[in-house]
């Protein structure tokens, strides 16, 4: 078991019997190293908004709220969020709802071990994979590098080239602050960069992220800052 694969991500279990849910933590916290339970869908909401968890795996049936119901908030906030529905039974009814909310499995009880986990190396591929194109400034607004697609609330922002040219060196220095001068070299190659232009570029891209996203650096330059 390749144990190192999971340990930057978070998992968030649902389940609503105690015995089962003991059992399914001991395995899970062997393998994550930031996990979170919950013994019904509107605890697990309110453990999900505060954590952030990056994969869900939740029990279908339950009371109060549905894992249906609870994954369709889910959904709402968040759509890459990794999520594995378990069920005693294979439901058609549960099957067809589940088809649009993006789902990685559809597992029945008695969970097999390699099925689990196979699920979980899915999960953990996606994220990776996501992660290298496309960069989040929030779960509903992001970047992506390989398209020179952003997405602001859900809609897709148009971006004049300037922008497109400085949104697209700002994420290239994700981890650093983009000074002036490289700046003006990238951006300005073809004429000389104004400091009122700079600031023109800058407040139009703002205007097309959440705030606080793009963050001047005194005398330095700009900084993006993202989650993830």
């Amino acid at each position: 078991m390749e144990i190192g694969k999971f340990k930057n991500f978070k998992l968030l279990y649902v389940e609503d019997e105690p015995n089962v849910r003991k059992y399914a933590m001991s395995y899970f916290n062997r393998i994550f190293e930031h996990t979170y339970e919950a013994a019904n869908a509107i605890d697990a909401l309110k453990l999900y908004k505060k954590e952030k968890p990056e994969i869900i795996i939740t029990d279908i049936q339950m009371q109060s709220l549905s894992g249906i119901e609870f994954i369709k908030k889910i959904r709402a906030l968040d759509k890459r969020c990794q999520i594995i529905i378990l069920s005693a039974f294979l439901d058609t009814k549960y099957l067809l709802e589940a088809i649009g909310l993006n789902l990685v499995k559809y597992l029945t009880k008695p969970i097999k071990h390699d099925e689990l986990y196979n699920a979980l190396l899915e999960c953990i591929s996606n994220l990776n994979e996501n992660n290298s194109n496309t960069i989040y400034f929030s779960d509903n607004s992001f970047f992506n590098i390989e398209e020179n697609k952003l997405v602001y609330e859900n809609k897709i922002a148009k971006l004049t080239q300037k922008e497109l040219e400085l949104l697209k060196l700002l994420v290239k220095n994700k981890n650093k602050i983009t000074e002036y001068h490289e700046i003006e070299y990238h951006i300005w190659y073809d004429s000389i960069m104004s400091e009122n232009a700079l600031r023109l570029s800058v407040k139009k891209l703002r205007k097309k992220l959440p705030p606080n996203t793009l963050e001047n650096i005194a005398k330095l330059g700009y900084k993006i800052n993202f989650i993830k």
